[in-house]
């Protein structure tokens, strides 16, 4: 070994050598090779799968609509985003670029006097790329003093409130995103159930928050953005959406307290469940949004902030984002 870099040493101070390592130079060529230091080489741009779901709404005052699911959209493995939307394009991700994760929280049901609140927007920002933002969910109609009894657009939209003297709307979608929820009931006071990301308010029953979708991108199947129930004129059944919507509550509901309304499903983007009519009509929250990315191991940068789950899943590193944070490229 002595002699051999005695060897080299002679061979790189010569004349000739030295002029061609003094040419490389600003190339870091020679350097790297020889294994002299300097010059990291760049990493490839990787393929980056995401769900990014939104905060769900909250729901409203007094036989209140349920709150309609955060939006939802989906990169993985061909499986479909919310509203019906087709499964999107992986992001491209390019090293030492910090990308922003923001996980938007839940909108706060109605206390009675004001309107319930809708999430908040979830999102994928970065320099080089273009933003993924999925859309709040819509907080569901009812109010005791400001008679909004339409439900509000969102990602999913939330229930209409439901009363024979004036029956409110059900909030829109957003395309790709979520379905709208369901009008509120005249005749029998049944209010709407708010949307989810894989159907309409009331698709599976009266009252019935929309069911949200499956995606397998941590490596297991797992529903999320669910719409919360709306208020039930009966003695109640459980009308959540599936995927972490909210129980809406009913009319026997200041006689037993195990049935009243329930929040949206933390990190799942549901909604909040409906309020009675009697025995404290608040309406339920809605739940936290995700952001899930999903990369190959070999290109993980292991450089991350907001404590996100990291875990792997065959030849990817998969990040679970349950609060806002970031992930360098």
């Amino acid at each position: 070994i002595e002699k051999f870099m005695r060897d080299l040493k002679n061979k790189l101070t010569s004349g000739k050598n030295l002029n061609n390592i003094k040419s490389t130079r600003g190339k870091m060529f020679g350097y790297q090779v020889l294994g002299f230091g300097g010059g990291a080489i760049p990493k490839e741009p990787y393929s980056a799968d995401f769900l990014v779901i939104a905060g769900g709404g909250g729901a409203g005052y007094s036989r209140s609509g349920g709150g309609g699911a955060g939006g939802y959209r989906n990169s993985y493995n061909s499986e479909t985003s919310g509203g019906g939307g087709s499964s999107e394009s992986a992001l491209t991700l390019i090293g030492n670029t910090v990308y922003t994760i923001t996980v938007g929280g839940g909108g706060g049901g109605s206390g009675g006097d004001f309107t319930a609140d809708s999430g908040n927007n979830s999102s994928i920002t970065g320099s080089d790329i273009t933003d993924v933002v999925s859309i709040a969910g819509g907080y569901g109609g009812g109010s005791s003093q400001d008679p909004v009894n339409d439900g509000a657009d969102g990602g999913s939209g939330g229930g209409g409130r439901g009363l024979a003297s004036g029956a409110g709307d059900g909030g829109s979608g957003t395309s790709n995103q979520g379905f709208a929820g369901k009008a509120g009931g005249i005749t029998n006071d049944n209010a709407g159930g708010g949307g989810g990301a894989g159907e309409v308010g009331d698709a599976d029953a009266l009252t019935f928050g929309g069911d949200g979708l499956a995606s397998s991108i941590t490596g297991s199947s797992v529903v999320r953005g669910g719409g919360g129930g709306g208020y039930q004129n009966s003695a109640g059944t459980d009308n959540t959406g599936a995927g972490g919507g909210g129980k809406g509550a009913n009319a026997w509901q200041s006689y037993d307290p195990n049935i009243s309304q329930t929040a949206g499903g933390a990190n799942t983007g549901g909604g909040g469940g409906g309020g009675s009519k009697s025995g404290g009509g608040f309406g339920a929250s809605g739940g936290s949004g995700v952001v899930i990315l999903r990369v190959p191991t070999a290109s993980y940068s292991n450089s991350t902030t907001g404590s996100p789950t990291v875990s792997t899943s065959g030849d990817d590193t998969i990040m679970v984002f349950t609060g806002s944070g970031s992930y360098k490229g």
